[in-house]
């Protein structure tokens, strides 16, 4: 299978850059191919501009997103890698929803309502924050977190969404619980992607 992972974070030192060298080592050791689009290391330009919307519309996609949408039609699955910050989205990745799952591109309007274009692909998501699950499964952030992501990106776009991981209390913990943490994006990913 064809995999797209993007991946959101500025660090390289960080443990989300752990979990996609683990994600990346564990899909390619299975015989799949992988693409990484690391947003941060592209520099990519996350603002929705009028002329982009313009240029989309008169059939002239910026390259950029042309790009980006050429990488998403060729994926079998598609992994997004982020932080949760401020319980949500970091805005190199929104920005990269709002840009490249486009009107006309990730899906369109009929009479039926919605029109999804990106079906027959499944989605995989892996997230960390400072929060522990206790609290964000208390007050219903981590559903809120999946709905949105999950179902709101995602499904509305007719891509099926087959995990969600939500790591918590980062930067509170011992190694063990981060190679842990680790352990688990490779069973998950041997579980879906073997």
């Amino acid at each position: 299978m064809k995999h797209l992972v993007v991946y959101a974070h500025p660090n390289p030192e960080s443990l989300n850059h752990s979990i996609l060298e683990t994600a990346v080592h564990t899909l390619k050791k299975n015989g799949h191919e992988v693409v990484v689009r690391d947003l941060y290391a592209l520099d990519f330009q996350p603002v929705l501009k009028p002329e982009d919307t313009a240029a989309m519309k008169a059939g002239n996609t910026p390259t950029d997103i042309k790009t980006e949408q050429e990488f998403i039609t060729e994926a079998d699955v598609i992994t997004f890698i982020y932080p949760i910050w401020w319980t949500g989205l970091p805005a190199i990745l929104k920005g990269y929803v709002d840009r490249v799952f486009a009107f006309g591109f990730a899906y369109s309007a009929g009479e039926e309502g919605v029109i999804k274009l990106l079906k027959g692909k499944k989605g995989f998501i892996i997230n960390t924050h400072g929060t522990p699950n206790e609290v964000y499964d208390k007050v219903g952030m981590t559903a809120g977190l999946k709905v949105t992501s999950d179902i709101g990106i995602f499904d509305f776009t007719g891509i099926e969404p087959v995990e969600h991981l939500l790591f918590g209390s980062i930067g509170y913990l011992d190694e063990d619980a981060y190679k842990g943490m680790l352990k688990k994006v490779e069973d998950t990913i041997n579980s879906y992607f073997s």
